[in-house]
């Protein structure tokens, strides 16, 4: 895959977002940014790129993302539920629409006998609750080539998201007539219990 393929992929994408209002957020390990390189190389982006994390490692994922050590440890960084996690974690961090997620390793070392060289998970999330992952061996084809693939697929994924039902439209936000509650801000996030006090029991008056 050129470098070529990625623009073009690219320009189709922020078109798209453009002309139905979707913000993109990009959470990149292997790739280190390329994918947010590639969209912010076009003029005119801006109105579409929120931001990009680069999260290449663990305290990162977890710092930035809010990726659970738990995940980590259990999973691994490259890894289906960490790639989930980190397209979550950009959704929320960022509060856009759309949110793509590439974990991976790109060589030559880094390899175990379960993840190979070229072995990259994707994962992009949207702000109505949909996610879609996807697993990719490249093979031990270059670090150069596994990461420009990466960039390709990940861009490929958000295009077909955008394309998908459009997000709702987020709530204005209420004057500020006194202090607000946080809320959850995707179905993804737990909803905030609401603590109530105890009523305190009325003594009855003296007469």
């Amino acid at each position: 895959m050129s470098s070529s393929n990625a623009r073009t992929l690219a320009r189709a994408l922020l078109d798209l977002c453009r002309s139905r209002k979707l913000m993109i957020a990009t959470a990149e390990s292997c790739t280190g940014g390329l994918v947010a390189g590639a969209l912010t190389d076009i003029p005119g982006s801006s109105d579409v790129i929120d931001r990009g994390f680069v999260t290449y490692s663990n305290a990162a994922k977890h710092d930035l993302l809010g990726v659970e050590t738990a995940t980590l440890n259990t999973f691994g960084a490259v890894s289906k539920e960490t790639a989930i996690a980190m397209a979550v974690g950009a959704l929320e961090e960022a509060d856009v629409d759309l949110a793509v997620s590439i974990t991976g390793i790109a060589g030559p070392g880094g390899a175990t006998p379960n993840k190979p060289v070229g072995l990259v998970h994707f994962a992009v999330a949207a702000r109505d609750g949909r996610i879609t992952h996807r697993e990719h061996r490249f093979g031990a084809i270059g670090r150069s080539n596994v990461r420009q693939r990466s960039v390709v697929e990940a861009l490929r994924m958000l295009l077909e998201l955008a394309r998908g039902p459009k997000p709702p439209t987020k709530a204005k936000p209420a004057p500020a007539t006194g202090v607000h509650k946080r809320v959850a801000r995707t179905p993804r996030r737990a909803a905030a219990v609401k603590r109530v006090a105890p009523k305190r029991a009325v003594k009855p008056k003296k007469t």
